[in-house]
């Protein structure tokens, strides 16, 4: 199958990336690459989006490759009641509520080691801005979980990529700073996204922009208006890039 690519070229006054926004090529042979998968709790509003996330594990094992889930051992920032959503009275746990999505099988995620996986990906929700980040409540001077902040930048260090889905990008942009990365179409976030030091790239359902500088890998996913068939594309089209990249 022949490969799709539209090339941008983006340029700033202190760094020159070039970022690639394409469907990726099939994957022509099996490999066993080991991925990590990081939660930010379970369900939209006070989590990760599910959808997101069970896409991104049927993507990694459709190409035979492995995955292990993480989550923090943290309170919710807070709970939401996602059939009338209100803030809920209640307390929840992000490593509980991740284990729903994870069917038990996670680990926490003060116990990752960069070392022993080939690639990080984040699906998005808004536990990443409210669990992970401090984005939701404090915009472009959030504060990032100190164990979130590690991972990424251990992986960020061994050279290895990272993928970020939905608004993911804002939390790889806090930490890492000078990145190229897309949320889809949203100007405000785009904004926030270069206040923070990074270069955002508009993007539409299932592209993935690829910062292969600094190895970070996105895609939109439901920061646009998608239906679950193109969040499904989208997290496949992201595990594909990233396996060419590293192949």
């Amino acid at each position: 199958m022949e490969q799709i690519y539209k090339r941008f070229l983006c340029l700033n006054k202190k760094t020159s990336i070039k970022s690639t926004i394409f469907e990726a090529k099939p994957i022509m042979n099996k490999c066993m690459k080991r991925f990590a998968i990081f939660l930010s709790g379970c369900g939209v509003s006070d989590g990760a989006e599910i959808h997101e996330a069970v896409m991104t594990m049927l993507a990694i094992d459709k190409f035979d490759c492995s995955y292990d889930i993480f989550a923090p051992d943290i309170p919710q920032a807070h709970v939401i009641n996602h059939l009338t959503g209100e803030v809920s009275n209640e307390k929840r746990n992000v490593l509980v509520e991740a284990a729903r999505i994870a069917r038990g099988k996670i680990i926490n995620a003060a116990e990752f080691e960069a070392g022993k996986y080939d690639a990080l990906i984040f699906p998005g929700g808004f536990g990443v801005a409210k669990n992970f980040c401090t984005y939701a409540f404090d915009g472009v001077k959030c504060s990032v979980n100190p164990i979130i902040e590690k991972a990424i930048k251990d992986m960020h260090m061994a050279g290895k990529p990272i993928g970020a889905m939905c608004i993911s990008p804002v939390l790889i942009t806090r930490v890492l700073g000078q990145v190229t990365t897309t949320i889809g179409t949203d100007p405000s976030t785009a904004h926030d996204l270069e206040k923070m030091g990074g270069y955002h790239i508009e993007s539409s359902i299932a592209e993935v922009v690829s910062d292969r500088v600094n190895k970070i890998f996105t895609t939109p996913c439901y920061m646009l208006n998608s239906r679950i068939s193109e969040i499904a594309l989208g997290a496949e089209n992201l595990i594909k890039t990233i396996l060419n990249f590293i192949q």
